[in-house]
């Protein structure tokens, strides 16, 4: 007769119950420590650098001068822009991966501003016609997607990165016709004698305004999320679309809606980039940001004063690695890689957070759990 005695397995994992925040978060610490360590042996092996040297480099990368201190605080304030665009779509479980594009329509509008009503207008009312239109074109190509998605079901995903390649194209063919001296690919510093449509500067501080108006951004999108009827709304339709239309919640109208906010702000953030930052228009303007983002979110869990944690780890990390590659005379891919590791090991931190493993133990004794 066949022995039908069904052995335990040596580890299976089970569904962990909500761990309180400073648990997560020490989950988390844990996984950088070991990350560093890590990537310690690994310049140890790899380079023969001495490990402690690197991340005194990576440190001094962002903190070493005022003026890095002030550019990592706006890189930071562009990415933590972009992110706060992103979270409503996606608490909605609309996954927006179009903010390249939304950005790149607000930058463009914004530009279009600067050169074309430079001799039209006083500065302030250009200033204002850049707000306004770098929002307008943001909405705009949020709009489209959302549309198309809310009337006929259509993927989200490829068409909102559609919708970057569009708008990426547009920008290169005005940059062709805005292009000074002709011929040169490329428009350069806009209006750089003038400085027509440049955003003011606060005291001595050139990034304080870009700064200042995401803070206000990143609270009033907390208070919009966690306490308005449309962040209700968002959460609704987000756990499942067949209980918000049961209870009243007319979810094309949502979608449509949650979409426009989403892209407008990425417009903005264009707008913050062309009229306050670089003060030019190029096809890379936007550095990649709408796709970091998206991990910022998804780090921080969509909660957005999470997310400036969140955007402070990835751009340190980033300038970090840039700065070993010129000390050291690495390549970039090296500290892309020690960029990787760490943020491999932060990623696979999440799951010991959500799950835990039990390994059995022997007869009448109790199991351990990770």
């Amino acid at each position: 007769m066949a022995n039908s005695t069904t052995k335990e397995p040596l580890i299976h994992i089970t569904k962990r119950g909500l761990l309180p925040w400073y648990g997560a978060w020490g989950i988390r610490g844990g996984a950088i420590l070991l990350a560093l360590i890590f990537c310690a042996l690994v310049t140890t092996v790899v380079t023969g650098q001495n490990p402690l040297s690197v991340y005194v480099t990576i440190f001094n990368a962002s903190f070493s001068t005022q003026r890095r201190t002030w550019v990592l605080v706006q890189n930071i304030a562009m990415l933590l822009s972009v992110s706060l665009a992103l979270i409503p779509a996606f608490k909605m479980k609309f996954w927006n991966l179009g903010g390249e594009g939304q950005m790149l329509a607000g930058g463009l509008a914004t530009a279009a501003c600067m050169i074309c009503l430079k001799d039209v207008f006083p500065n302030w009312a250009i200033i204002l016609c850049m707000i306004v239109g770098s929002i307008a074109a943001g909405a705009l190509w949020g709009f489209i997607p959302a549309f198309f998605k809310a009337k006929f079901n259509t993927n989200e995903t490829l068409f909102t990165l559609m919708m970057n390649y569009v708008a990426t194209q547009l920008v290169a063919f005005f940059i062709i016709i805005w292009e000074v001296p002709k011929g040169a690919g490329k428009i350069g510093i806009i209006n750089q004698q003038t400085q027509i449509g440049w955003l003011p500067v606060i005291g001595n501080y050139k990034y304080l305004l870009n700064v200042i108006v995401v803070a206000v951004l990143c609270v009033a999108m907390y208070i919009y999320l966690g306490y308005s009827k449309h962040g209700y709304e968002i959460s609704v339709v987000g756990e499942s679309e067949r209980t918000a239309k049961y209870v009243g919640i007319k979810v094309s109208r949502v979608i449509i809606r949650t979409m426009l906010l989403s892209g407008a702000i990425c417009g903005l953030t264009g707008m913050l980039l062309v009229g306050g930052t670089d003060h030019t228009l190029t096809t890379s303007i936007t550095g990649g940001r709408g796709f970091t983002a998206v991990m910022v979110a998804w780090l921080a869990k969509f909660n957005p004063i999470w997310m400036i944690l969140t955007s402070f780890l990835l751009v340190f990390l980033q300038r970090g690695a840039s700065e070993i590659s010129t000390v050291f005379g690495l390549n970039q891919s090296y500290g892309d890689i020690l960029t990787g590791i760490i943020l491999f090991f932060i990623v696979g931190s999440e799951f010991f957070i959500q799950y835990k493993i039990n390994f059995r133990h022997a007869a009448g004794k109790e199991e351990a759990h990770v």
